[in-house]
């Protein structure tokens, strides 16, 4: 019913800027929170950001100050601007996000398939 399609990885120099695009598609009626998630090899998923559909935010205090979240809900598209970018930013970025589809009144989670971000010199 819903995907959820991630793009804007690839490789960047240290102190680099990426910026991450996830778009929602399907019977969407509504969005809550939607955020980002990161993986890198031998560590936990972690929460990178998520912003409610209120517009308030949260950051990991590893990429606070340096990674802002945003949303455009005519777009049904959350944006991860990442700035001034480490070698231990190096991670897949995957896009989660509350959906509610037509058919339900609950908000399930959906998940992206993951974009590489690749952070060395």
């Amino acid at each position: 019913q819903v995907q959820l399609v991630e793009s804007g990885g690839g490789w960047v120099q240290p102190e680099g800027s990426l910026r991450l695009s996830c778009v929602a598609s399907g019977s969407i009626i509504g969005l809550g929170v939607m955020g980002w998630y990161r993986q890198a090899p031998g560590k936990q998923r972690e929460l990178v950001a998520r912003i409610l559909s209120g517009g308030s935010t949260n950051y990991a205090d590893s990429v606070k100050g340096r990674f802002t979240i945003s949303r455009e809900n005519a777009k049904n598209t959350v944006y991860l601007q990442m700035n001034t970018l480490k070698s231990e930013d190096t991670a897949v970025y995957i896009c989660n996000a509350a959906v509610r589809v037509a058919t339900s009144a609950l908000y399930d989670n959906y998940w992206g398939q993951g974009t590489q971000v690749t952070v060395s010199s």
